[in-house]
């Protein structure tokens, strides 16, 4: 090979620095503006559109309980606890990777450009886009609930695994209710952030995160409710009990994803916007 045909030092250096930025990660600036795009597209959406996508999103979530119950019917051992919790990331697989909308992802997708654009209108686009889907949400939870009651589509044992596992949430301490609710609504503020970065491993990252929602025993306003519905059903509370626990989680959830979270994320990105 000839000189004339040798690449060059300044071409073999560019070359170096492509490969580095394709390597590199999203900068954070990067993850906030890819976030806030999605955000604005959601606020726009059509309601009938989101309505849909909430109600689909409330029923695919409430396979995390009825997954849990199965594992707990399957596994054996001092392992099984633990284990069963993996069934808990199945519902969130389903509701993310479909693009679905789940109100807890909602705590932070609109908020982050709201907070870079304040303005009354971008608040009632945000309040809107959450009064719409935490209906829709609740409105699929609520036909998830009466189907494992009403149907023969399950074993009685399946049905008495799923009533075990929701009456620990529905028969727990209203200030362990709202505490618990803080990190569940920021560890799924912090999925939706990660996921930005996750291209080809979305599987894990919602898996590690929705995994340790479950082990940690937090509470989630939208799994939550499928769990208060089957037990109120069921006969074991009264509706004021339910609801008021959906309040706590709901307000929990949002504290942890949108004061918290989003505070954060635009705090370390605000001069570089």
């Amino acid at each position: 090979m000839n000189d004339s045909s040798r690449p060059t030092d300044s071409a073999i250096r560019k070359e170096q620095k492509e490969n580095a930025k394709n390597e590199q990660g999203l900068s954070a600036p990067t993850v906030y503006e890819i976030i806030s795009l999605e955000g604005i597209e959601e606020m726009r959406r059509p309601t009938k559109s989101l309505w849909w996508s909430g109600v689909v999103a409330g029923i695919a979530i409430s396979l995390s309980l009825y997954m849990m119950a199965a594992l707990r019917l399957g596994l054996e051992g001092s392992s099984a606890g633990i284990l069963e919790k993996f069934g808990y990331s199945v519902g969130f697989l389903i509701v993310v990777l479909s693009r679905l909308q789940l109100f807890t992802e909602n705590t932070v997708t609109p908020i982050l450009p709201a907070l870079n654009n304040p303005s009354r209108s971008m608040l009632l686009k945000v309040l809107r886009l959450w009064a719409i889907v935490i209906l829709a949400n609740l409105c699929g939870t609520f036909c998830a609930a009466i189907i494992p009651l009403t149907l023969p589509m399950f074993t009685d044992a399946h049905v008495a695994a799923m009533l075990d596992i929701s009456r620990h949430y529905a028969h727990r301490p209203m200030v362990e209710v709202f505490f618990s609710a803080i990190p569940a609504g920021f560890m799924v503020a912090i999925m939706v952030w990660m996921l930005k970065s996750s291209k080809g491993f979305e599987f894990w990252t919602i898996t590690a995160i929705t995994f340790s929602i479950a082990v940690l025993d937090t509470s989630h306003v939208i799994v939550g409710s499928t769990e208060l519905f089957m037990v109120l059903f069921n006969g074991d509370i009264n509706l004021m009990a339910a609801l008021s626990r959906l309040l706590l989680t709901a307000t929990g959830n949002i504290i942890g994803g949108t004061v918290l979270f989003a505070g954060l994320a635009y705090a370390q990105v605000s001069e570089e916007l």
